[in-house]
Formats: structure tokens, sequence, C-alpha cells
């Protein structure tokens, strides 16, 4: 997972950092409420860990703004030396989903930081997965629209299953290029525009059937539900914003 951090010791934040990338997840530390939510609103996350007393803010501010300002339910971890009742209530009913005390237990947070990411994202451990007329099989990578299956590349079917995966987030071409295309730095982001376009009609997402890809100027694009029309249309969820 790609994990931000909120820190202001560097040395606790170095830390953090490792036991999570020995964990196989890429985390990025920031060390004020500022700089770690021009990240976070700019950039794609899974998972946010946070610690409360910071130099610019409070954790519960910035935690705050967080909820307000992005379209999704990003998971959020508190990580901090206040420990009382009243602190771990408040910080819950603003919108923390767990709550650790420092110093960070190397294996809990690990357990706790992969709990999140499960229930978070239940759909990763099915085989077959629908979303209205669109079934996707992560066995025989195949993808079928109305029963019927689509002819794809297989990075056409990586990049339409991280999209699924992550319908109503904004996902930059950075993120897309590391997750789908595997870090490969001497791709340029237009090699994800192009891949957009193609999927755009190959996968016939329209109001028909459900879904659209939106572009986000200079940062991205969101896969988006949509509310169906026509009476062939099977989708029914309501458009995301």
């Amino acid at each position: 997972m790609r994990i931000a951090l909120l820190e202001d010791e560097t040395e606790q934040a170095q830390h953090i950092q490792s036991i999570l990338s020995e964990r196989g997840h890429h985390c990025d530390s920031f060390p004020s409420g500022q700089s770690f939510l021009s990240a976070v609103l700019h950039r794609s996350y899974d998972l946010l860990v946070m610690d409360w007393q910071i130099p610019d803010m409070t954790g519960i501010e910035v935690l705050e703004h967080v909820r307000a300002q992005l379209n999704w339910q990003i998971p959020v971890v508190f990580l901090t030396q206040r420990d009382s009742e009243a602190d771990i209530v408040r910080a819950l009913d603003a919108g923390a989903d767990d709550y650790l005390s420092k110093p960070a237990r190397e294996a809990e947070l690990v357990a706790r930081i992969n709990a999140l990411a499960r229930r978070t994202n239940p759909d990763n451990e099915k085989e077959v997965l629908v979303y209205g007329p669109f079934e996707i099989n992560t066995q025989t990578r195949t993808i079928s629209l109305h029963g019927e299956v689509l002819t794809l590349t297989d990075k056409d079917f990586d990049l339409t299953l991280f999209l699924f995966q992550n319908q109503g987030r904004l996902l930059t071409r950075e993120m897309l290029l590391e997750r789908v295309w595997g870090l490969a730095r001497d791709i340029n982001t237009r090699t994800v525009d192009t891949h957009m376009s193609r999927l755009r009609r190959r996968l016939g997402l329209n109001p028909e059937n459900g879904f659209r890809i939106k572009t986000i100027y200079q940062r991205g694009y969101r896969l988006e539900a949509m509310k169906a029309i026509g009476p062939d249309a099977h989708a029914v969820a309501t458009e995301q914003a």
C-alpha cells in the first residue's frame, strides 16, 4: 500500500517508515500538518498514519480537513503519545478508524494496518468481482460486459481491475504508472492517457453501462458510478462526485 505518515520527529518517522517498508509498503513521511494535507489532497494514498501533536496544527484538525475534503473514506490510524480515554474517543468520533499509543509495537502496528486494508478493500480477496454489468474474473483474467467477454490486453486488464477496485477515488498518473506498470520510471505519463482513452471505448464506459472515467485536470483520473439510463441498463449506483 501507499501510506502517508504525519510525524514531526525525524527518528520516529524513519523508524515507522522502516517498519512499513520491510513489510512491502511504500511510506511517505511529512513533518507538518500543511505539508501532509497538501500531499494527501493532491496525491493518492491507501492509508494515513497520523500523530496528534505536531507543530502547526493538531492531528484532529488535520483529520477534519481530510474527512471534509476527500470524497472517499480513506482509513486513518492515529499513532500518538496521547492515550487517555477522552483522547481516543475524540479521535474516533472525528473519523479515525484506529488508535495506537507510542511507542509503536512493530507487529501490532503492521497487523492493525493490514486489518484496515482488508476491511477497506474486501474485493481484493474475491475471485469474481461484479460491478453492475461488468464481471471481472481475477483467476482467468477476463472481463465481461453483459455476459460477453471483452478483448483486452494484459495491461488493459490490470488497469481496469485497479480502476474498479478504486472507483470514486482520484488516481494520479504517477500512481497508475507505479501500480499498473510496476514502477517503470521510463514510461511517459502520456502512456496512461492513451490507455485511458482506449479503455473508455473498449469497456463501453457510458451512462447506459453505469460507469465513466472522468479526467481530473492536471491531476489524473477517477472512475465514477453513474445513474444508468435506458431500459436495458443494469447499473443503479448513483453518481459519485
